[in-house]
């Protein structure tokens, strides 16, 4: 019987991944193989780019709008307003209720999260459940009951009735006081729970936060007058503002020096013109990736520009794409761009169909959210403060941020 042996070369074997064998037959009894490797084709496909030790970021989390910094800034006025709501829950006393009202984009949340944060950092929340709810994720009295048990470790939640959960929440709840902030409240369908919490809880504030003074002015009388709304309303950024508070997350996120000014500024520039630090966040992580990507250690104005590009393609939707009902809606703001939103209403309900004033104003309220129209509050005159809707014409060119 012939024997076989393999020599092998080992060059490999202690060094790169192998891709390839080949084989060599010596003889009969000796196979010669030796292993190739592929690195070098692939490695043409990344030796353009930047590799993980040369990265301009130093922590990218903090380009994401659920990041809480150590400072909130331009906000002060508002975090010391919320913490005086909260106050009277430290004293054993019933807390206020607050609506906290503005444009996307602007602080509202994280500075309720930031008020959350000091009470932990001063370990004052042990006395006191904390609850964030994003009624986006969390809009019906069912779902925001499970996350009420998933924030007080109640995991025993399968198979329970709305009722069972509550009654469980309740006994948790009252041994303690509570603060309750539902973000985007007016994304809830039913209004069910804020009875109850009202009804059968002892110490607690709840704070309503959205973007539409309407929505609140719309709620059941008997509902506003148990709640006893404080109101605190946040302004938008201005220029400087926007640049601040961008600039802050620039230190946080990236190495130093690698942001040329321009660059930069027209970043602000164009955060400001959104209306929106969220957009903003968007536009300093993706200049960044790509100026990694054409391997470029400097952020230069072309790779901002690219960024906002990005944005413009984003933010101009697609009509086509919504329901029936909120395209009616939207081809008649359309027509009448500019009216107050009850005169809109009168004659959307005169003009196309019978509907509902919250019912018409989810649909106004969706479609702000999706950049297909903007609301403006009024204040003063003789009605007193109201919403004006107007319908939302092309984004403005790149070029028009071109320095």
């Amino acid at each position: 019987m012939l024997r076989s042996y393999i020599i092998l070369n080992s060059y490999y074997s202690n060094h790169k991944p192998l891709s390839r064998v080949h084989f060599s037959f010596l003889s009969q009894q000796h196979i010669y193989i030796t292993f190739s490797s592929t690195s070098n084709k692939m490695s043409s496909l990344f030796k353009d780019m930047l590799s993980s030790e040369e990265t301009m970021f130093r922590d990218d989390v903090a380009l994401s709008y659920d990041f809480t910094p150590k400072l909130v800034p331009y906000r002060e006025a508002q975090q010391k307003y919320i913490a005086s709501c909260i106050k009277p829950l430290l004293q054993d006393k019933n807390g206020k209720n607050l609506l906290i009202l503005g444009s996307p984009g602007i602080g509202k949340t994280v500075t309720s999260k930031k008020v959350f944060d000091a009470l932990r950092e001063e370990e004052m929340d042990e006395d006191l459940y904390l609850f964030h709810i994003n009624c986006w994720e969390h809009n019906t009295t069912f779902k925001i009951l499970l996350k009420l048990c998933e924030i007080i470790g109640y995991k025993l939640t399968h198979n329970k009735r709305t009722d069972e959960l509550f009654s469980i929440a309740k006994t948790f709840i009252n041994k303690k006081s509570a603060v309750f902030v539902f973000d985007e409240a007016d994304k809830i369908e039913d209004l069910d729970l804020l009875y109850m919490l009202l009804e059968e809880l002892y110490r607690k504030s709840i704070f309503l936060i959205t973007n539409f003074e309407d929505w609140a002015t719309g709620l059941d009388m008997r509902l506003k007058s148990r709640l006893s709304l404080d109101r605190l309303e946040f302004k938008p950024y201005n220029l400087e503002e926007t640049t601040g508070i961008l600039r802050q997350r620039l230190k946080y996120a990236f190495i130093p020096n690698v942001w040329d000014d321009t660059a930069f500024n027209q970043i602000a520039k164009k955060t400001f013109e959104l209306r929106d630090i969220r957009q903003g966040l968007f536009l300093l992580k993706e200049t960044g990736l790509i100026a990694e990507n054409s391997s470029s250690r400097k952020i230069l104005p072309k790779h901002s520009l690219e960024a906002m590009a990005k944005v413009q393609e984003f933010t101009i939707k697609n009509p086509d794409k919504l329901k029936t009902n909120s395209k009616s809606v939207l081809e008649f703001i359309k027509k009448y761009s500019g009216s107050k939103i009850g005169d809109l209403f009168t004659k959307y309900q005169k003009e196309i169909s019978e509907i509902s004033y919250k019912g018409f104003q989810r649909r106004v309220n969706e479609l702000a959210k999706g950049s297909f129209i903007s609301v403006k509050k009024v204040e003063g005159g003789k009605a007193g403060n109201t919403t004006i809707v107007n319908y939302k014409e092309e984004e403005k060119k790149l070029t028009d941020f071109e320095e």
